[in-house]
């Protein structure tokens, strides 16, 4: 897997405009994960917030419910390569493609080393309005199949 950090390049330059959108985009508790997280609340569920779902590394869902064994991930469709609206930069387009494909296979591990340890994971994009219902819909199936446990 390539390395992300290296010395700037002034080839590489953005659009000051852009290089500011960037820089305040959040990475967690941003707009999106919020209202989802109003959501989920408002409907009665209760969760813990970016848990470290995995033991010995810095991965976290941005969303658990570890009781129904339950792990959502937002994914923003820039940085992890949405079909619908992912887009490829022009600038420095080498390292960006190298960068996505990272995170979709950073992913890809999560979701596995999840499955094995008896983990239901749910990946949502930022702009899937109807997360709220699948996600509900499947804790609550999960919790019911705890109940009927003896």
């Amino acid at each position: 897997m390539p390395s992300f950090s290296r010395k700037w390049n002034p080839v590489d330059a953005v659009a000051p405009a852009v290089s500011r959108r960037m820089a305040a985009t959040r990475g967690r508790d941003n707009a999106g994960e919020r209202a989802l997280r109003s959501e989920l609340h408002r409907r009665g569920l209760r969760f813990r917030v970016h848990y470290r779902v995995l033991e010995g590394t810095r991965r976290t869902a941005d969303i658990a419910f570890p009781r129904a064994k339950v792990a959502v991930f937002r994914d923003g469709c820039f940085w992890h390569g949405c079909p619908m609206h992912g887009t490829q930069p022009r600038n420095n387009a080498a390292w960006w493609r190298a960068k996505i494909e990272g995170n979709q296979a950073r992913d890809r591990d999560t979701d596995s080393r999840l499955r094995k340890l008896g983990w239901r994971v749910i990946r949502v994009w930022e702009h899937d309005t109807t997360a709220a219902d699948r996600i509900a819909a499947v804790v609550r199936r999960r919790l019911q199949t705890l109940k009927r446990r003896p």
